[in-house]
């Protein structure tokens, strides 16, 4: 699908779409928890349909309606076939977890998700005891347990996915457990994970993030638990209203855990004239200023800044392209090529991307199927010369369904 966008001023207030992230962990903890959990005001993309099909998969009864998904839990499979779609966080969460059980189960996705290694996920479960055979390090790969716990030492580097799945499994394990991380990135998504755990009646020791100490035979509790907004959507609106309108964007919480909140950080160093509340950011236009910003622990903040930079006086700089290239594309390659196609200058300088504020231009795009991509090219059309056309459009359902219409609602020009 090809959706073309126009230069526009953007006005009104918008809720944030629910955190994906959080669903996703959230789904896991009551298909663990004994009993019947209700996910209130879950995200409905499609990653977290994803997830919650291979909870299904697992065991839980699902029913969902009225803006909520209620849960009973059970680890019980009925199947042994996970198509994890192309969330990577389902597949580096479930893979743990469903190793908790006797039975193989063969783990499957599409699209990007076919080239994202995962031998680290094999590397660590082996130490648990866990069967494991991929093919060429990639999907598909089968695994059977079960994790009976033990000691496990893992890279952190690459994402911290694998340690929030191992986090959430093994207080489930017969035996006590000790993680050891190093090079870990993305802490706050692992504080995401823990506060979620207790929040479900589990504990873990958190030895500053290099080693985790996980009492066994616990148990999942099963609440009512309500999702917030997502902060990684939220990015892209709030870098809207900063350079084209005056939006005011709501069910974003400043207590939050999300590492993505950082975009307030930012956008407060490029001069943005910003009004934070409890629940809520207004964000009018204004004159901005060029940032220098480390993204190494919110890497998905990458598209949203790199909009934000090209409409910046002065060259920002944005470090961290390592976190990029195993996501939906290579993600800072993308973003290279979008940004010189819209005339906007940039260039690498070891691990950080320089971007010279300037002209934009309408221009064909592709998405390369990544939501984020698709929202970033959005983003620049917004003060475009010219219209932009960004095929493969239908990706952004990957985290954030709804986005065109709400663009489109809040007054851009979109066919």
């Amino acid at each position: 699908m090809q959706k073309i966008c126009y230069a526009s001023t953007l006005k009104g207030t918008q809720t944030a779409p629910a955190s994906k992230s959080m669903t996703i962990r959230a789904y896991a903890a009551a298909l663990l928890a004994g009993g019947t959990s209700t996910i209130v005001r879950p995200s409905y993309c499609t990653d977290a349909l994803d997830a919650l099909n291979i909870i299904q998969k697992l065991g839980a009864e699902v029913l969902s309606g009225g803006g909520e998904t209620t849960i009973m839990g059970g680890f019980l499979p009925r199947s042994s076939q996970l198509n994890c779609g192309e969330s990577g966080l389902a597949m580096r969460l479930f893979a743990p977890i469903s190793a908790l059980h006797r039975s193989e189960f063969t783990f499957t996705g599409k699209g990007s998700l076919l080239r994202r290694p995962v031998n680290m996920i094999g590397d660590a479960l082996a130490q648990l005891g866990v069967e494991f055979q991929a093919t060429n390090g990639l999907l598909l790969f089968n695994l059977k347990g079960p994790i009976k716990g033990g000691k496990v030492n893992i890279d952190g580097s690459v994402s911290s996915q694998l340690l929030t799945g191992l986090l959430m499994a093994l207080p489930l394990a017969e035996n006590d457990s000790e993680i050891r991380v190093s090079h870990l990135k993305s802490k706050p998504y692992v504080d995401m994970t823990l506060q979620l755990m207790e929040d479900f009646g589990v504990q873990v020791e958190n030895q500053d993030y290099k080693r985790f100490l996980i009492k066994g035979n616990q148990k999942y509790t099963a609440k009512e638990y309500a999702i917030e907004g997502d902060w990684s959507a939220a990015a892209f609106l709030l870098v809207a209203g900063a350079i084209s309108g005056s939006l005011n964007v709501q069910g974003i919480f400043q207590n939050t855990k999300q590492a993505d909140k950082a975009i307030l950080e930012v956008l407060k160093m490029a001069g943005a004239n910003l009004k934070v509340h409890p629940d809520a950011v207004e964000v009018n236009k204004s004159d901005l200023r060029a940032f220098a910003f480390d993204a190494g622990d919110c890497p998905d903040l990458f598209p949203p800044l790199a909009a934000l930079a090209a409409n910046c006086n002065g060259v920002s700089v944005i470090t961290g392209i390592d976190r990029l290239i195993h996501k939906e594309s290579n993600r800072a390659q993308t973003i290279f090529q979008i940004l010189n196609a819209m005339g906007i200058r940039a260039e690498f300088k070891g691990n950080s991307l320089h971007i010279e504020g300037g002209k934009i231009k309408g221009t064909l795009v592709d998405s390369h199927n990544d939501h984020r991509i698709a929202m970033m090219a959005a983003t620049l059309a917004l003060i475009a010369d010219g219209m932009v056309a960004i095929d493969g459009a239908e990706c952004v359902a990957k985290s954030y369904p709804n986005y065109f219409e709400d663009m489109e609602r809040l007054g851009m020009k979109i066919e």
